[in-house]
């Protein structure tokens, strides 16, 4: 074995002995390595040296190492990854709310990277790209095994340059190719407006940097347009994928002036942590009822959560997404991170919510309009999700609801009309002793 190659080969026996004895902090529990995992990393040094030495071509041995570490974070969960210095900018990116890009939602289901959702008004959804697709290419090269931050890295891109994805759609009898130009995409995570001049909607998309701060706004905007106090406000998460974790706690405050929002919990104790909410003084007082579906996960679940234990919201729609655990992001050397799940979350009352979701107060299951065309995909929750940490008691469930909305339109959107429903009459719901 050359001494180049050697050096290499002990750069990552020690990494991946880092991946295994990490430190998070102060006040950490190091775990440490047992015989039989030394013994493993030794066969994998051996195996190295003889890929290195004996492959039909030379070989890469970044390249070899970090697919090693792609195929140990995969078998962890599916939020566990491995990023290196392209993909941790990018995910530095998709917080800020602004991103070169095509428009679209994905996961892997089923071993196949799919189109959770387009975004509205963007290429891909000017394209016809639809939920449920499946990409099967990123410009002519096979997504087969494609991690998800690897498929981000090659959708996104500066403005104006070209993608094409291949699309696979039950539909369709083969494959569609969509060139799409890229263009910076601005993900607007609050949008506010009054029905009938007595209550407020909001809808939350995602939860970003500003997120909380935009809401704020948004409320005051509400409020200070109508000649009275609001008399109830429907607060709509549906297909909000989550996001910053401190964001859903900002925005759980605005509604509650006291009571636990979340509480994490790991087995390293310096990620455990309890939020807990502030009297601020300007609270809202009005009824709220929050809409929630399939699609709701994550940061969404933890505002679902916290409003409904602390009896401050009627949840209505479906059973939420189920993703209910906590990622770290840990730099390394030379730009790369590890995003790793080291935690779940738990609602006020004490309920983990993984793989399970957020059972609302009242089940209203989505109904399609009539005459609106088009084939809609299945859900995808959670537990459909290859690797997921299962639930306590978790049995095989198939999803039954559908991942296209309607939003927005009380005449099209049958639980935006329940909800506004609620409201109208919340004085004998309010007698009913739900709330």
């Amino acid at each position: 074995m050359n001494s180049c190659f050697s050096r290499r080969i002990l750069g990552a026996v020690c990494l991946f002995t880092l991946l295994i004895l990490i430190d998070l902090g102060a006040g950490s529990q190091v775990y440490a390595l047992d015989r039989s995992a030394y013994k493993q990393l030794k066969v994998f040094s051996e195996v190295l040296d003889i890929v290195d030495r004996n492959y039909v071509e030379s070989v890469d041995s970044k390249k070899l190492i970090q697919g090693a570490i792609n195929g140990l974070m995969k078998s962890l969960d599916p939020h566990s990854t491995f990023m290196t210095e392209e993909m941790y900018k990018e995910l530095e990116v998709e917080t800020k709310g602004s991103f070169g890009g095509i428009g679209i939602e994905i996961t892997i289901l089923k071993d196949v990277l799919t189109v959770v959702s387009p975004i509205e008004d963007t290429p891909a959804y000017l394209a016809g790209v639809k939920a449920g697709d499946q990409i099967i290419k990123i410009d002519g090269q096979s997504t087969k095994d494609i991690t998800i931050m690897e498929a981000v890295t090659k959708l996104r891109g500066p403005k104006d340059t070209k993608v094409t994805i291949t699309i696979m759609r039950e539909n369709l009898p083969k494959p569609k190719d969509f060139t799409i130009a890229r263009a910076i995409i601005q993900i607007k995570s609050i949008k506010a407006r009054k029905i009938d001049d007595q209550f407020g909607y909001v809808r939350i998309s995602s939860f970003q940097e500003r997120t909380a701060d935009d809401l704020k706004k948004a409320l005051s905007e509400l409020t200070g347009k109508s000649s009275s106090p609001l008399k109830g406000l429907i607060l709509d998460m549906r297909n909000n994928p989550g996001g910053l974790l401190a964001q859903s706690v900002e925005v759980s405050d605005i509604f509650l002036k006291s009571g636990t929002i979340v509480s994490t919990k790991g087995r390293i104790k310096s990620v455990e942590s309890k939020s807990v909410a502030k009297d601020d003084g300007n609270e809202l007082t009005c009824p709220i009822v929050i809409l929630v579906n399939e699609g709701t996960a994550s940061a969404a679940e933890i505002v679902s959560g916290a409003l409904q234990d602390n009896g401050r919201a009627i949840v209505l729609g479906t059973q939420t997404f189920g993703k209910g655990s906590v990622q770290t992001v840990i730099p390394l050397e030379e730009g790369a991170a590890l995003k790793l799940t080291t935690a779940k979350y738990y609602t006020p009352k004490g309920r983990s919510i993984q793989a399970e979701g957020i059972t609302p107060d009242i089940t209203v299951k989505y109904i399609k309009p009539a005459g609106e065309n088009g084939t809609e995909a299945e859900s995808v929750r959670e537990r459909d999700l290859k690797g997921h940490i299962k639930a306590i008691g978790e049995e095989e469930k198939k999803p039954t609801d559908q991942v296209k909305r309607v939003f927005d339109d009380a005449s099209q959107d049958n639980q935006l009309k329940a909800a506004h429903d609620i409201l109208k009459s919340w004085g004998v719901f309010q007698g009913s002793g739900k709330m």
